[in-house]
């Protein structure tokens, strides 16, 4: 089983990525006079394997990390200190997220199961049974009521956040199901799967609603803007597309990454459009210009996941290489051609 089949899903709220440090910073070398690269302040070493998705609390305080070794680590972003490991799992975990009040933690693996986690005690308190095959993805709905995960078992299942009971099964896939994303109403479930589409589901209902169609290969990640009235998807074959999430029609594609593209996040304000990928790079995107405005080798290998603070001055990313790595970025001002400069927290 190849590395390929070994991070998916992470995409939806905890990758709102980069967007302090997107502010406008051109590509490529830095010219005379013009600040450095950001540079990583805080390098987590912990995880003995790769990480595959990075998590922020809501209130910025904590950030989470989801790793091939099987567990979930909590690190205090102030510090750079581990609060603490949730083991409970038996096979890699693929996907972690908060809730929206931040007081649990989902987390989705390969042994096919979810397990949601107390934030404050670390207690295993819900574990989620259903799917066949790896959980791929996760979502709370903005309102914490319901979670959707995406499987390896071509379904995609909304679940009560509270009781673990199963409520509805989508079907519709031909294949895997990577990434999920409830939309900023919770009245629509969007997912990416192997069969190249990005697929919008009635989270009432459980039907479909309509199909994306567009990526040449696997779609492994969808997110939505703030507004929900666009979505995002990144995909194997290197590219992210922006779609008009009402109508289903393509807006624009960007060319993302030399390898595959991993994950996608929009910016609060939807203006820039963060992605990761196998070329060891983050990137972040004008979504109105369709053209790359920051590219950061983050890491020695396949770069699976970047997360942002829910205030935009802290950036995590996560590797193949095992390790986390987290920046403090600041911008005098958020118009574009404003350059980032990363500094100590």
């Amino acid at each position: 089983m190849g590395w390929r089949r070994i991070w998916f899903g992470a995409s939806t709220t905890a990758l709102t990525c980069l967007f302090a440090l997107a502010a406008g910073v051109a590509a490529g070398p830095a010219q005379a006079g013009e600040p450095d690269p950001p540079a990583p302040v805080f390098t987590f070493e912990g995880h003995r394997g790769g990480i595959f998705c990075v998590a922020f609390s809501p209130d910025g305080s904590l950030l989470a990390s989801a790793g091939r070794d099987q567990t979930v680590k909590v690190w205090e972003v102030a510090t750079g200190k581990e609060v603490r490991t949730l083991k409970g799992h038996t096979n890699q975990v693929l996907r972690v997220t908060f809730s929206p009040d931040g007081k649990r933690l989902a987390s989705g693996a390969a042994d096919n199961v979810v397990k949601v986690w107390e934030v404050a005690t670390g207690a295993d308190v819900l574990t989620l049974k259903g799917h066949t095959h790896w959980v791929n993805g996760l979502s709370f709905r903005p309102d914490g009521r319901r979670i959707a995960t995406a499987g390896a078992d071509q379904t995609v299942r909304l679940w009560d956040a509270e009781t673990g009971t199963c409520l509805s099964t989508l079907k519709g896939h031909v294949g895997e199901v990577w990434g999920v994303a409830f939309s900023p109403d919770g009245r629509h479930v969007a997912s990416a799967g192997k069969d190249r589409t990005v697929r919008v589901w009635d989270a009432a209902t459980g039907q479909e609603v309509r199909t994306l169609k567009g990526h040449t290969s696997d779609v492994y990640t969808v997110a939505y803007n703030a507004e929900g009235n666009r979505l995002a998807s990144a995909s194997k074959d290197g590219t992210l597309k922006v779609w008009d999430a009402d109508s289903g029609q393509p807006q624009s594609t960007l060319k993302a990454h030399s390898g595959e593209a991993y994950t996608t996040a929009f910016s609060p304000d939807g203006r820039q459009l963060a992605s990761s990928g196998a070329d060891q790079t983050v990137r972040v995107w004008d979504t109105a210009a369709a053209r790359e405005v920051l590219s950061i080798k983050a890491h020695k290998s396949q770069a699976f996941a970047v997360a942002s603070s829910p205030d935009g001055k802290y950036i995590a990313s996560g590797g193949e290489d095992r390790t986390v790595k987290l920046w403090r970025v600041t911008t005098a001002t958020a118009r574009a051609g404003t350059k980032a400069v990363a500094t100590e927290p």
